[in-house]
């Protein structure tokens, strides 16, 4: 019965298969005893299909049904019967479709807010590191120049103590000349 339930209430609409199979088979479940909406929904399609107009094909069903004891009220409360099925069947689709946004839409969202903060703090550290690292590279540069001026001035002084040296040592070789000279 669930297959002759698909064709009646999916194919030709084109609804989505697996969500029809899902509802059909909730329906089939829960068919009540005898002849009710179900068969009769079943009776249209089958003169649904000799090209009967919906009015003609509607009295033809309700009228061979008649004699199986179906009355009009029988139809219409066997009808609410269904439509309560597929309410249920949406509530408890309503439910799992919350359990699933909840994995793996809400979740998900938490975490990305979660790796979005740690992103922010990680381009922080590395904005701290980047500060120190200028901070380091100046005090070489300086250190450079200092280093630089440091062995000029230390040149300089030894280039003068050398300078006065040899400039001493030059008087006195000449004043130990002139004395060899002179005395």
């Amino acid at each position: 019965m669930q297959k002759n339930l698909k064709a009646l209430f999916g194919e030709h609409h084109g609804l989505d298969g697996k969500s029809v199979d899902f509802l059909t088979t909730a329906l089939a479940k829960n068919n009540l005893p005898g002849f009710d909406y179900l068969e009769f929904k079943q009776s249209l399609g089958a003169l649904a299909d000799l090209n009967m107009d919906e009015e003609t094909a509607i009295k033809s069903a309700f009228a061979t049904a008649a004699t199986l004891g179906l009355t009009k009220e029988k139809l219409i409360k066997t009808a609410e019967h269904y439509k309560k099925i597929l309410h249920t069947e949406k509530s408890q689709f309503d439910a799992a479709l919350q359990n699933q946004i909840q994995q793996k839409v809400a979740s998900k969202q938490t975490e990305v807010q979660k790796l979005k903060k740690q992103v922010e703090e990680y381009k922080k550290k590395i904005q701290q590191l980047e500060e120190k690292i200028l901070s380091s590279q100046r005090i070489i540069d300086s250190a450079d120049e200092t280093i630089q001026a440091a062995k000029q001035k230390i040149e300089g002084t030894r280039n003068n103590f050398e300078t006065a040296l040899q400039s001493i040592n030059n008087q006195i070789n000449k004043d130990v000349e002139n004395i060899q000279s002179f005395l």
